[in-house]
């Protein structure tokens, strides 16, 4: 029989362990998909730590951490001869998929907003000592269950392009459109890390008239421009809260911000966003997995300074990246100590590479922007068209997408100059 090696997490503070587990055949409707590439995610990040405790919720250890992956299609489960969008699948096809399982029958469900189905992770109540095993992506082995919606990639897009399609492009795709974003509205992102600047792009693509980025690290500012950014504001040059929302208002005519995006991932910069907002402007909020922290908020003086605010909740997009960080599975698996190190330098910034070599660390603006390289990024911004069939499919309870050709603006993407 066939086995798999799975990074097993045990708890924060824990060192990973390297386990083995059997590959099972798929049911029917089922899919057993070796993995290629798994990127490290903020939420992974914050499970490490302890920031965000899963065991609390009920799931057991040990975990599979992991969810921004691809991979090809190992074995077929019987009944599966497409993908969602109707394209033929057989063994040995890259795909990638949703990591989550909506059950079509809930209130949310019935909505046709699936994306909040309760019932939808209950797959992680089951420790990867239970067969099938292979739930996470830090695993040699994934076991897509039927009903995903599962596609098949392109041969002229990379790995490394495609793994992020599943949770941070796809996050804010939907976030954005959740947040009706308008052609020609000004939008302010707070946060260059992986989704800010996925966002930056996306904005951008959608016709925003200005998109400006907030952090305080240079090289993550460098890389928003590169990604369509009007205007950076530098946290460091403006370390005070009135000075930077001062400045943004200027930036954007003395009204405020059309839309404002919360991409740190952290509830202390909502209040300073919200002052952002201009009237008849929209709080996006994604990824923010912090139990426990709170912020303030007034609401007479929120409402008395601008008079119309909406603050979309986008909890069941994803979750919220503040650092650049993509881990690779490669080929040869690294022990447990590689493991840990390439969390650490995931933490820090950069690139923990997981494979035949020790982890490496690589600054963004010294390889995310050369030119034709392999990036873990996409340099343009047309990576997230077809997201919005997958976004839109992810709505709808039986996950059919009426899209049979939602990958054509990939082939039709232009070339990397």
């Amino acid at each position: 029989m066939t086995t798999g090696r799975v990074a097993a997490f045990y708890g924060p503070g824990k060192p990973m362990q390297i386990n083995e587990y059997p590959v099972v055949d798929p049911e029917p409707g089922a899919i057993v998909v070796k993995m290629t590439i798994a990127n490290v995610c903020g939420s992974d990040l914050h499970q490490w730590r302890g920031e965000f405790d899963v065991e609390k919720f009920g799931r057991p250890y040990p975990q599979i951490l992991g969810h921004e992956m691809t991979g090809t299609v190992f074995k077929l489960g019987a009944g599966v001869t497409r993908d969602t969008a109707g394209l033929p699948l057989q063994e040995g096809d890259r795909v990638v998929w949703r990591y989550f399982y909506p059950c079509g029958s809930c209130r949310a469900c019935l909505k046709r907003v699936s994306r909040a189905c309760p019932n939808a992770r209950t797959y992680l109540m089951s420790s990867c000592d239970v067969a099938p095993h292979f739930y996470g992506a830090f695993g040699d082995y994934y076991y897509v269950r039927p009903g995903a919606a599962i596609f098949k990639v392109p041969d002229e897009l990379s790995d490394h392009m495609v793994a992020g399609v599943n949770c941070a492009l796809a996050q804010v795709v939907g976030g954005l459109q959740l947040a009706g974003l308008k052609l020609g509205e000004y939008v302010v992102i707070q946060g260059a890390g992986g989704l800010g600047v996925y966002a930056t792009a996306v904005a951008k693509e959608m016709g925003a008239g200005r998109v400006i980025v907030i952090d305080s690290i240079p090289s993550r500012l460098e890389l928003a421009r590169g990604f369509g950014a009007d205007f950076v504001v530098d946290i460091e040059q403006l370390p005070d809260p009135d000075m930077r929302v001062q400045r943004v208002l200027e930036l954007c005519d003395g009204w405020g911000a059309d839309v404002v995006a919360e991409l740190v991932g952290h509830p202390r910069v909502c209040n300073e966003g919200l002052r952002m907002v201009g009237r008849t402007g929209r709080y996006l909020e994604i990824g923010n997995i912090n139990p426990g922290l709170t912020y303030a908020l007034d609401p007479s003086t929120r409402g008395a300074s601008r008079a119309r605010r909406s603050l979309h909740r986008s909890w069941d997009l994803g979750f919220g990246i503040w650092d650049l960080e993509f881990g690779i599975w490669g080929e040869s698996l690294a022990p447990s100590s590689e493991l840990r190190t390439s969390f650490h330098r995931s933490r820090d910034l950069g690139v923990g590479v997981w494979g035949e070599s020790r982890p490496q660390l690589l600054t963004p603006n010294s390889h995310l922007l050369t030119p034709n390289s392999q990036l873990p990024v996409p340099t343009s911004c047309r990576l997230w068209r077809p997201c919005r069939h997958l976004w839109a499919s992810w709505r709808r309870p039986c996950c059919q997408v009426p899209y049979r050709a939602w990958m054509t603006p990939f082939r039709r993407r232009r070339r990397l100059e």
